[in-house]
């Protein structure tokens, strides 16, 4: 059994994406409930996550979102369920429910295919800052 934080959503993210590591700093910004921890899919808490769920990193080239004993969710659905939970404005990002999971992940998977072209790459994780390693599990 993984041990985890209680009442936290957990986002698995690519430690070494550039286009994460903003998302990761939006996401931070606004979670002003403090409701989401975050783990790099390729560390080793990442990739328990991912055997405890039955997630085959090796297939999934996305973003997770886990609620630990609820769902989890990656692509599109990881997306929404995230700007769901920020609140605001950021829910309204809700509205792209209307169109087929198919379709919102198709777009997803070309942006995340091409997501070191356009943003770059990091030669590893980042390193959280001292206020922000809290927030990193």
């Amino acid at each position: 059994m993984l041990n985890l934080p209680v009442n936290k959503k957990i986002i698995l993210f690519d430690g070494v994406c550039n286009l994460c590591d903003s998302s990761l700093q939006f996401i931070i910004k606004h979670d002003k409930k403090d409701m989401f921890r975050f783990v790099a899919l390729q560390s080793e808490l990442g990739i328990g996550i991912c055997n405890y769920i039955g997630v085959d990193r090796t297939k999934i080239d996305s973003i997770i979102l886990y609620n630990p004993g609820v769902a989890y969710y990656y692509k599109s659905s990881a997306v929404i369920e995230i700007a769901e939970e920020l609140g605001g404005v950021y829910s309204l990002i809700s509205i792209f429910k209307i169109l087929p999971e198919k379709l919102r992940n198709y777009i997803y998977d070309y942006i995340a295919k091409n997501r070191y072209k356009w943003y770059g790459k990091k030669e590893s994780c980042m390193i959280p800052t001292p206020e922000l390693k809290a927030k990193f599990l």
